[in-house]
C-alpha cells in the first residue's frame, strides 16, 4: 500500500457531523475565536487551559458544581490544581440514562450472554452502596477487586464511586502474590472476588487463590457468581459472603451520590512490577472524567446509544477507560475470555452481532488475526463501524495496512498511546484529520506534548522523549505510600525540571503526527546511536516465520550489540538462511544499525497481564541479575529460557 497518500480520509460530511467539529464551532462562538482545523485546535486548547479545559466541563454537561476558578499554579507541573472549587461526583456521571434501554452488553468465553438495562444497573448499584455503608465504607476507603470483565464489576465500581470510596482491580489470572503485591499495599476495607472464569477453553478454578488473598488482606470477602460455585468459595473462606448474601437485606431505591472535591481519590492503578513490587499510582474523579469525557466524545466521536467496545481485563487502564463510556450514554460490549477461543472470529461475530461503532483492541491481536490468515472485512458485516483503536505497543505500519486491506476499508483507524500513569491517551485519533499508514494521528487536545533531545532541546523528524511540557487534569494525585512524592518526581520530572517524560521514545512525523519506536528504557543503543525495538518488531514480525519476537541491548566487548529473540512459527527453524532472511529484512527495512548481532529462536515471550512484552526482565536475565517481581508476569516461566544461553557468550 503506498505511504503517500492516506490510507482514510474523513468526508466533509464526517467531519461537520463529528462532536468535535461541534465543539470547535462553540468554542469559536463562546470564546470569540476563530478555530478552523485541528491544529488551531489543538494550539488554543494548550495555550488557554482554563477556558478549553471548562469548554469541556460544560459542551459533555458534567454534572456537579464547577466553581469559580479552573487552574491554579498552572505553571508548576506537580503544584498545578484544576478545578480547585468544584464538587462533583463521578458513579453520577456514569450512571447517565436510566429506562429499558441497554446500558451493558456482555459475552463470555463460555457463550453465556447477558444484557443490562439501565434501571437494571442502577438498582445493583443502588443496594451495593447500601451494603458497603453497612460495611463502613465511605470517603477514601480502598475497595479492591479480583474480577472479570462483568456487568457486576461495573457495579461494583459505581457503587465504590458513589459514596467516594477508592477502587482498584486486576484480573483473576494474576497468581496470589502478584494480587498481594498490589492489593497488600492499598489495605483495603472489602475484597471482591470471582468464583471462576473460563480462558483458553478451560474453566479456571480460583477457589484456593480467593481464600489465601482474602486471608492475607484481612478484610471481608464478597464472592461473585460466574462460573464455578460462589457459595462454596464463600464457604471455604472466613468472613466471605456470596454477592446474593451481600445485598440480600436492602432493596434497590434511589442511589446517593456523595459531592465530592475534583482531586478526590478514584482509582488506583498499577505500575507493571517487572523492576520491583507495582508502584500504586492514584488518580482523581475530576481529572479521569474530564480527559474520559474529552477523548470518548471529541476525538472518538462517541454518540449516545452507540456500541463500546474494547478487548480488557479488570488488570488493564482500559478498562477503566471503556466503562466511562457511560458517562456518553454508550452502550459498553464487555467480553471475557480468550479472543481465538475457539478461534480468531469471537470478536468479529461479536461486532456483527452487536453493531459495534467503536472497536478497541491492541496491535499484538491485530498480528494475531492477520497471521491467523483472517479476512473479517470479507466473512463479517462489520458495516457499524466506524472507528478502530489499537494501544498495548506500537502498531506497524503493516498493521495499518492490514486493518484496511482485512478488515475494512471504510474506517477511521486510531493508533492511541498514553498508559496506566494518566490512565488515558497522550497521543491518539481525531475525526478531522487524514489517517496514514504507520501514524498516530496527533496529540491529544489540551496536552502540551512534544519530542525532545536529551539536551531537552524540542526536535522535528528527529527521534526523542516524548515529554508533556505543561500541567494537565488527568496527572495522578500521587502514589500511595510516597511520602514527599520522592517516588511520583522520579518516575517522571527527574530527566528534564517541570516537565513530564513519559519513557517513550518516540518522533514528530511530516503529517505532525507520531510515531512511537518503543519505550525509552528500552531503547538499544549499539555505537551511540539510540534505536526503538519497535522499529524492528516492525520488520521481523511481518515474516510468516516468526510469530513474536523481543529485542534486547547486551552488554559486550565495552559497548551494546543487539540481541534479537524469535518465536517461531509452528514447523519452522532458524536456519542459517532464515537468520539471513530475517538480517537482510531489518537491513533494508529498518538500517544497517538495526541489524542484530545474534538471533536466538526461543519458545515463548515473556509479557505482562496485560500482553506487553517485557524487554527488560529479559535484560536482567541475560546480565545475570535477578528479575525482582515475576509475579507481574503472565508467563514468568519463560524468562527461563533466556538464563545461561551458550549463545551469549560468544
Amino acid at each position: 500500500m503506498r505511504d503517500d497518500k492516506p490510507l482514510w480520509t474523513p468526508s466533509r460530511a464526517l467531519i461537520e457531523a463529528s462532536p468535535i467539529y461541534h465543539f470547535m464551532q462553540a468554542c469559536n462562538r463562546d470564546c470569540g475565536l476563530s478555530l478552523a482545523s485541528y491544529a488551531d485546535l489543538h494550539a488554543w486548547s494548550v495555550a488557554e487551559r482554563e477556558s478549553f479545559w471548562t469548554a469541556i466541563w460544560d459542551f459533555c454537561d458534567v454534572r456537579g458544581d464547577r466553581g469559580a476558578r479552573a487552574l491554579v499554579d498552572g505553571d508548576a507541573m506537580l503544584d498545578a490544581r484544576f478545578f480547585p472549587d468544584a464538587t462533583l461526583n463521578f458513579a453520577e456521571n456514569l450512571l447517565s440514562g436510566d429506562g429499558a434501554g441497554e446500558a451493558i452488553i456482555f459475552r463470555g468465553e463460555d457463550k453465556v450472554v447477558d444484557r443490562w438495562t439501565w434501571d437494571r444497573l442502577r438498582n445493583l448499584v443502588s443496594r451495593l452502596q447500601q451494603a458497603l455503608r453497612a460495611q463502613g465504607i465511605g470517603p477514601g476507603d480502598r475497595v479492591a477487586a479480583m474480577m472479570p470483565n462483568m456487568p457486576e464489576t461495573v457495579a461494583f465500581m459505581l457503587a465504590a464511586a458513589s459514596i467516594g470510596a477508592t477502587w482498584s482491580s486486576c484480573s483473576p489470572d494474576f497468581g496470589e502474590q502478584g494480587v498481594l503485591d498490589r492489593f497488600g499495599q492499598i489495605e483495603p476495607r472489602l475484597f471482591v472476588a470471582c468464583d471462576a472464569y473460563w480462558y483458553g477453553g478451560k474453566l479456571q478454578d480460583v477457589k484456593a487463590k480467593v481464600t489465601a488473598v482474602a486471608g492475607s488482606l484481612g478484610c471481608p470477602c464478597v464472592v461473585v457468581h460466574y462460573a464455578g460455585d460462589a457459595s462454596a468459595v464463600a464457604r471455604g473462606t472466613p468472613g466471605a459472603a456470596t454477592l446474593e448474601d451481600f445485598i440480600a437485606p436492602f432493596a434497590s431505591g434511589p442511589v446517593e451520590f456523595v459531592p465530592l472535591p475534583f482531586s478526590h481519590p478514584l482509582y488506583i492503578l498499577f505500575s507493571s512490577g517487572t523492576t520491583g513490587v507495582p508502584k500504586c499510582i492514584v488518580h482523581s474523579a475530576g481529572g479521569t472524567l474530564l480527559q474520559h469525557l474529552k477523548e470518548h466524545r471529541l476525538h472518538c466521536g462517541l454518540q449516545p446509544g452507540e456500541k463500546l467496545f474494547y478487548f480488557t481485563t479488570c488488570g488493564w487502564m482500559m478498562w477503566n477507560w471503556l466503562v466511562s463510556g457511560l458517562a456518553v450514554g454508550a452502550t459498553l460490549c464487555l467480553f471475557d475470555g480468550s479472543p481465538f477461543a475457539p478461534d480468531g472470529n469471537v470478536l468479529f461475530d461479536y461486532a456483527e452481532d452487536e453493531k459495534f461503532a467503536v472497536f478497541g483492541t491492541s496491535a499484538k491481536y491485530i498480528d494475531a488475526v492477520r497471521k491467523a490468515g483472517l479476512t473479517p472485512r470479507t466473512t463479517h458485516d462489520l458495516s457499524s463501524l466506524r472507528l478502530m483503536t489499537s494501544t498495548g505497543s506500537p502498531l506497524s505500519p503493516e498493521g495499518f495496512s492490514f486493518v484496511y486491506e482485512g478488515i475494512k476499508e471504510d474506517v477511521q483507524l486510531a493508533s492511541i498511546s498514553g498508559g496506566t500513569d494518566i490512565v488515558s491517551c497522550f497521543v491518539l485519533g481525531n475525526p478531522l484529520q487524514p489517517v496514514w499508514r504507520g501514524e498516530i494521528q496527533g496529540p491529544g487536545l489540551g496536552l502540551a506534548i512534544d519530542v525532545w533531545d536529551d539536551e531537552g532541546r524540542s526536535v522535528r523528524r528527529e527521534k526523542g522523549e516524548l515529554v508533556c511540557t505543561r500541567a494537565f487534569p488527568a496527572m495522578p494525585v500521587m502514589f500511595w505510600n510516597d511520602p514527599g512524592g520522592a517516588k511520583y518526581r522520579a518516575a517522571y520530572f527527574e530527566r528534564f525540571d517541570n516537565v513530564w517524560c513519559h519513557g517513550d521514545f518516540a518522533e514528530w512525523t511530516e503529517h505532525d503526527g507520531i510515531v512511537i519506536h518503543g519505550r525509552s528504557d528500552a531503547t538499544l543503543n549499539p555505537g551511540g546511536v539510540r534505536i526503538g525495538t519497535a522499529e524492528i518488531y516492525n520488520q521481523v514480525e511481518q515474516m510468516d516465520e516468526v510469530t513474536e519476537a523481543l529485542c534486547i541491548g547486551q552488554e559486550w566487548d565495552d559497548d551494546v550489540r543487539v540481541i534479537l529473540f524469535v518465536r517461531l512459527a509452528r514447523g519452522v527453524s532458524l536456519t542459517d538462511d532464515l537468520a539471513k532472511e530475517i538480517k537482510a529484512r531489518i537491513r533494508t527495512g529498518a538500517s544497517p544499525r538495526h541489524v542484530p548481532a545474534k538471533i536466538i529462536a526461543v519458545g515463548d515471550i515473556p509479557r505482562t497481564k496485560s500482553g506487553k512484552i517485557v524487554e527488560l526482565a529479559v535484560r536482567e536475565i541475560v546480565h545475570g541479575r535477578p528479575v525482582k517481581n515475576r509475579e507481574a508476569l503472565a508467563n514468568p516461566e519463560a524468562l527461563e529460557l533466556y538464563s545461561g544461553l551458550e549463545e551469549l557468550r560468544v
